[in-house]
């Protein structure tokens, strides 16, 4: 089905489909890059939307980040490839190791890992939250030149206690983004 406007997201308890305004799409992704860019490919495929909007929850890196956030940049926190390469970038591609949405003011570093203790890469990298799907959907969205943006919803604050914490709160920023989704469209 064609829709001008999809949304992607991990996991359905942190949204609810049947709560999404009527004309937009939702696909869920399952957790980690491999599964949101796969996700992503086909929901461009099935939808050839004009905007992919990604909600999702994050870690916070600073105990004072709270709430809903909009995200302009996001980056790959779990490619390490030195002396080859800086973290965070790929040896040997061409392709952007950063990308950046029209909107947000927030920086956000994917990875495949659950982030449950202190990283200073992440405070040089100037990042406030972390998750484990958007850079993957933001390098497809660029690839194939579709507009995106993002909204994360912060659940903990990438410590010890961050498994319980986002256990907990996993879909309390769901009628936030739906608020939120309303200025979009």
């Amino acid at each position: 089905m064609q829709t001008d406007i999809i949304v992607i997201t991990a996991l359905d308890m942190e949204l609810d489909a049947k709560k999404l305004p009527a004309g937009v799409g939702i696909y869920f992704s399952g957790i980690g890059k491999i599964n949101a860019a796969i996700t992503t490919m086909r929901a461009i495929e099935q939808s050839k939307p004009k905007l992919i909007i990604n909600f999702g929850t994050a870690g916070a890196v600073h105990p004072g980040t709270t709430g809903l956030l909009g995200i302009r940049r996001v980056v790959q926190r779990d490619i390490m490839a030195e002396p080859l390469s800086p973290r965070g970038r790929v040896p040997f591609c061409s392709r952007p190791h950063e990308y950046f949405s029209k909107t947000g003011e927030f920086s956000c570093g994917s990875g495949d890992s659950f982030v449950t203790s202190h990283d200073p890469w992440l405070e040089q990298q100037e990042i406030a939250v972390v998750d484990m799907e958007l850079f993957a959907i933001a390098a497809v969205a660029h690839e194939c030149k579709i507009d995106w943006v993002s909204y994360k919803f912060v659940t903990d604050h990438a410590n010890e206690s961050s498994g319980q914490d986002w256990t907990n709160k996993v879909n309390n920023g769901e009628l936030q983004f739906l608020e939120q989704l309303k200025t979009i469209i």
